[in-house]
């Protein structure tokens, strides 16, 4: 019996992290069987071109390495995650969180390709090579953090990159209009995903973690 899949996706900045957390230790409160995984996965070694990629190794702007041979490198580490680290507990029954997932590369890849057409056949394809070619299972909910760019840039202005250390941004986090760009097409893919909108930002104003939180238990619950 297969268990479910809850993904945390979001805006740059988001609380993705934060959010996978919460609901974690909600569910693990509650006694349920659950499990917490991230995307990338950076701890293994199957995020080493994903790492590349982000360190501008393939070109210092995103749109340098087009979005079918990014998203292969992202789709390789979850591939390899599924298989040694997750796949057998969520087969079992289990329900696994994961911070980001399939989702990110529709989010951040997609946004490169401008021509509508154009953008659906990539996201059919991505779909398509995922979930049947390779087998990765499907999300039974998605969540989507929705920050406004200009929210999200003051955000990460002094994050520390997640897996370096220190203070030096991807090539997603350094570029303006990409971020920009990958702001609108995040709307267009979560509408057209029927995901669950979770609007972070109320009357100018970030919601409290606790309160964003609330809302995503609740939705859960129904």
């Amino acid at each position: 019996m297969k268990g479910k899949l809850i993904i945390i996706e979001g805006s740059d900045g988001s609380g993705k992290e934060t959010q996978t957390n919460l609901l974690y230790n909600y569910l693990k409160e509650k006694n349920v069987s659950s499990m917490k995984i991230t995307f990338p996965d950076y701890s293994s070694r199957s995020s080493e071109p994903v790492k590349m990629y982000l360190s501008g190794e393939f070109g210092k702007n995103p749109n340098d390495v087009n979005a079918f041979a990014a998203s292969s490198f992202y789709a390789i580490d979850r591939y390899a995650s599924y298989k040694t680290k997750w796949g057998k507990f969520y087969n079992d029954g289990g329900i696994v969180i994961s911070d980001r997932y399939t989702t990110s590369n529709m989010v951040h890849q997609a946004s490169k390709i401008k021509d509508k057409k154009d953008k659906d056949y990539f996201l059919d394809w991505l779909y398509d090579f995922e979930f049947n070619k390779i087998g990765l299972p499907l999300p039974d909910m998605v969540f989507f953090l929705k920050v406004p760019t200009e929210f999200s840039l003051d955000i990460i202005k002094n994050r520390k990159d997640s897996y370096k250390g220190n203070i030096k941004k991807d090539i997603h986090e350094t570029n303006t209009e990409y971020l920009k760009d990958t702001y609108e097409n995040s709307l267009y893919v979560a509408e057209k995903y029927n995901w669950n909108i979770i609007e972070c930002v109320k009357n100018n104003y970030m919601r409290t973690i606790e309160d964003i939180n609330s809302e995503i238990i609740k939705k859960i619950l129904l």
